[in-house]
């Protein structure tokens, strides 16, 4: 976690490698990483009480996220509105943003996010519901949702649940694996 005199500037998830972490600073911080001022408690606890999975906001979180475009700024702002316990699409996020017709720039604001978690990057999925992309992996994301109680009981009608396919996909996917 990096911490700015401005607020938050920075979450890294757990990544594979050195190597991989290392890239994924330099992308999210192409003007360097940002100078640690000192630990932030308080998130840090609300940190690890939403990683325990207990329901936690983070609205009110001071973020400093300067010299991005404004576009990905509006996106993430509307990504940080999504509810715990429910999805939206990239569409979905443009259209929010006041471009409807710019998904796949949406993606790319969700890709370059630098704040997982509260920017909540995890609770976007593709227009037909299936699982996309996520700097922790899709397994992560997946874990992350089904923490947070989505795709467990399909009978739930929420918005923009990821769907049912993507799970029977999923399914298909782990048993023929088993068969080989």
């Amino acid at each position: 976690m990096a911490v700015s005199q401005l607020g938050l500037a920075g979450i890294i998830l757990p990544r594979s490698t050195e190597e991989a972490a290392w890239s994924r600073l330099n992308t999210a911080w192409p003007q360097g990483f940002p100078q640690d001022v000192g630990a932030w408690p308080e998130l840090e606890q609300r940190l690890k009480q939403y990683l325990s999975g207990i329901r936690v906001d983070f609205t009110d979180i001071t973020l400093d996220l300067p010299d991005r475009p404004p576009f990905w700024c509006k996106v993430w702002d509307v990504c940080a509105q999504i509810p715990y316990g429910d999805t939206r699409t990239y569409a979905d996020l443009a259209r929010e943003a006041g471009s409807p017709n710019a998904s796949r720039a949406a993606g790319g604001a969700m890709a370059a996010n630098p704040i997982p978690i509260v920017i909540p990057c995890h609770r976007v999925v593709g227009t037909s519901g299936s699982l996309t992309g996520f700097g922790g992996g899709l397994d992560q994301k997946e874990r992350l949702l089904r923490m947070e109680g989505l795709g467990e009981d399909q009978g739930k009608a929420r918005k923009n649940q990821w769907s049912s396919r993507w799970l029977s996909t999923r399914r298909r996917r782990v048993d023929s694996s088993a068969i080989e």
